[in-house]
């Protein structure tokens, strides 16, 4: 997967989901607009339904704006489990990936939050340098979409969320930056600003430059808004630093 898709993937785990106390049968929708540096880059869809306290999310990402010039990147993402007391608990998470006429494709199956299959199709050639994924690595780990979401009672930004991908395994510590007012179509009023701190654990290239730039950085950050009506917290703005620019992700649509 190349740099700028693997980022854009990572940075697009922003959706709503249901309440995890009182989670009854429901449909949200929720679209995205991603930008480097001020210009379109792509654009998401995520779909939530919750039946009988089990839920799915579905995602639909795609390559929009200047970004098509360059390569046509897409991604259908799924992800299904129990919603928890606390938590969604994943059990199993899907990714499609495409760039250009490339496609592959990771499975990962959870049990109570540690892994317990993934694979890779087709298998991808690891360089030398390459930091492999250990069995702890994979205990006790979030996936990288209803990871972001948290009751509406959580402390959000005291969090460290320990996100596998189905390739790497990071690290992703939240910590308090303030309110930010925040206004889109579902949603007006103030967001809980979080910076967050990047650390690739493994399943990673050593001396990756991407990597190494984003986890000297402490300008990135994840805007999350309260849902009133039904009591989630959630991302609705994310700032990314690249070495290319600001990557962004703004909720344009925030639930139905």
């Amino acid at each position: 997967m190349s740099h700028f898709g693997k980022w854009l993937l990572l940075s697009m785990t922003v959706l709503l989901a249901p309440s995890f106390a009182h989670a009854d049968d429901l449909t949200n929708e929720t679209r995205y607009r991603v930008a480097l540096a001020g210009l379109p880059i792509a654009r998401a869809n995520f779909k939530t339904e919750v039946k009988d306290k089990h839920y799915s999310i579905t995602a639909d990402i795609n390559s929009a704006g200047l970004a098509t010039l360059v390569t046509r990147i897409s991604a259908q993402a799924t992800v299904s489990g129990l919603v928890g007391a606390n938590r969604l608990e994943a059990s199993r998470y899907t990714l499609y990936y495409t760039k250009g006429r490339k496609a592959r494709t990771y499975d990962v199956v959870y049990h109570d939050g540690n892994v317990t299959s993934t694979t890779t199709t087709p298998a991808p050639r690891r360089p030398d340098n390459w930091i492999p994924v250990t069995e702890s690595d994979l205990r006790s780990v979030l996936d990288p979409i209803s990871g972001l979401i948290f009751p509406g009672n959580t402390d959000v930004c005291a969090q460290t969320l320990p996100i596998y991908d189905g390739e790497t395994r990071m690290d992703l510590k939240l910590s308090p930056k303030g309110s930010r007012r925040f206004t889109t179509d579902g949603y007006k009023g103030d967001t809980v600003v979080c910076g967050v701190r990047f650390t690739p654990k493994s399943g990673y290239k050593k001396n990756r430059d991407d990597y190494a730039y984003l986890s000297k950085s402490d300008d990135m950050e994840i805007w999350f808004a309260k849902s009133a009506s039904i009591n989630v917290y959630a991302p609705v703005y994310v700032r990314i630093p690249t070495k290319y620019g600001t990557v962004t992700i703004t909720a344009v649509k925030y639930g139905s």
